[in-house]
């Protein structure tokens, strides 16, 4: 399993259950350092590799190929940059997975939010995340939307966030956690009117025939 751009131990998750070797790439010390302990705590350190360094500096060859949770701050611009990396490190028979908070149609981040929460994002819309596939000639083969999913979410961290509010009031200052509270319901907003999507795009070689027939093995236990 190749290079997962994320400091998330889901790539410790795929070590465990499925005996994946990952490698995950990730700019932010404190995720890489985080995500390295847990590997320890589960295992699986001898099987993951979280590395310190940028997604473009990727090299090998690998079966797969995962991006969660990064495109949003990749920018349109370098999407077919992107997609040169993939070109790169994905196997003739690999399989990619693109997992994106998205739009509808094309449509900037609300300014609040890119000023305060997260500068320079951008969620895209489905035609602009083709700008990875395409130049590259990658077939798309699945794409589903978990929109509803991530409301759900979205509500468990509010939640959350609320019942801890006097802990983060002692670490922050109020006027921050107030603009937190305040993204993580505009978040809910959002997914809950279809404002934002939650894109999930599986491809690979146009030319790969090494692929299900079916989704049977989906639903196998």
């Amino acid at each position: 399993m190749g290079p997962a751009p994320s400091g998330d131990p889901q790539g410790n998750r795929a070590a465990r259950a499925h005996g994946a070797r990952v490698r995950a790439f990730n700019v932010s010390l404190e995720q890489v350092e985080w995500a390295r302990e847990q590997a320890e705590k589960q295992g699986v350190a001898s099987r993951v590799e979280f590395v310190l360094d940028d997604y473009r500096n990727a090299t090998g060859r690998f079966d797969a190929f995962a991006s969660v949770g990064m495109l949003e701050h990749v920018g349109p611009g370098n999407y077919e940059e992107l997609g040169g990396v993939i070109e790169r490190v994905l196997a003739p028979e690999g399989l990619g997975l693109v997992h994106s908070i998205g739009r509808s149609q094309p449509y900037p981040l609300n300014r609040w939010v890119a000023t305060r929460i997260f500068p320079n994002a951008y969620p895209p819309a489905l035609s602009e995340m083709m700008r990875i596939f395409e130049p590259h000639n990658f077939a798309v083969l699945d794409v589903e939307n978990l929109r509803r999913h991530y409301e759900l979410t979205a509500e468990h961290w509010l939640a959350r966030y609320r019942k801890n509010r006097r802990g983060i009031d002692a670490q922050v200052p109020q006027e921050t956690a107030r603009a937190f509270e305040l993204y993580l319901a505009g978040t809910v907003a959002a997914f809950r009117c279809a404002t934002l999507c939650l894109y999930q795009v599986v491809f690979s070689r146009s030319r790969n025939d090494a692929i299900p027939w079916t989704r049977a093995d989906l639903f196998e236990a």
